[in-house]
């Protein structure tokens, strides 16, 4: 997909009604009407409206696939398939395949994992490149930290499979990075194809568009990352750190501390 954004809806001026909210098809308009509220209600709304297009997307799709299927069925028995093949055989397949759809829509549940960001590290992986500083202008503290994960968890809400509550084991199916990135640039990828089961797609999916569109250097290896049930909080935060910098230098994260 081409880094140029497409253009995008005009958002409602005044205030918002739910019909305004649900005739909204662009998750860009959302994004940045989400940035400019400071009603806690419109806000609420906002986000379940975030919630429901992204759901209607996958729907859509599923159901395009589902179409694409049958019509590959239909041509495959036009075509005409041995007629002492076990039909059950055929039905058995279909429904593994079916199975198999239904299950990568559901959450990862590695992602919704409780850990706390300060389990016991592990060594950081070969091919990770850890940076000394804080993306935010201070130290590594306590304070900093807890700052970027309520953050992210707040910029990643209304994505569905997404639960971070940690620097760990919320990251371990990549949906959370693919969030974070699809918050700041939706025209990357479409967010609602996305197989929670497919670590690696998801991994490569979030890092290359954070380097394309952010800028943002793949600071932690895919190959690492999928050796590991769950990443190092310290290598997942330095990451964020880097991708938070980023932003900010693009004026996409508005912050009141200096840079370094």
């Amino acid at each position: 997909m081409d880094a140029a954004s497409p253009k995008t809806e005009a958002p409602p001026a005044g205030p918002l009604t739910q019909a305004q909210l649900d005739a909204i098809q662009d998750e860009q308009v959302l994004n940045d009407m989400l940035d400019k509220a400071v009603d806690f209600e419109e806000r609420r709304r906002i986000r379940a409206a975030m919630r429901d297009l992204l759901r209607k997307k996958r729907d859509l799709r599923d159901a395009e696939r589902a179409a694409r299927r049958e019509n590959l069925r239909q041509q495959g028995m036009s075509a005409g398939h041995n007629p002492n093949e076990n039909p059950a055989k055929s039905t058995s397949g279909t429904q593994q395949h079916a199975h198999t759809q239904e299950k990568s829509l559901r959450p990862s549940p590695a992602g919704s994992s409780m850990n706390t960001a300060g389990s016991p590290a592990h060594p950081p992986p070969s091919g990770v490149k850890v940076h000394r500083g804080s993306a935010l202008g201070g130290p590594n503290t306590k304070d900093v930290k807890q700052m970027l994960l309520d953050w992210c968890r707040a910029k990643t809400e209304p994505y569905e499979g997404v639960n971070i509550q940690n620097f760990s084991s919320s990251w371990a199916d990549g949906l959370a990075f693919c969030a974070l990135v699809h918050r700041f640039f939706p025209e990357g990828f479409e967010y609602c194809t996305l197989d929670p089961y497919d670590r690696r797609a998801n991994f490569e999916k979030a890092f290359k568009t954070a380097e394309r569109l952010a800028g943002c250097p793949p600071l932690l290896d895919v190959n690492d990352l999928l050796r590991m049930r769950e990443p190092d909080w310290k290598c997942v935060y330095t990451y964020i750190q880097e991708f938070y910098r980023c932003l900010v230098e693009k004026g996409l994260v508005k912050t009141k501390k200096k840079m370094p």
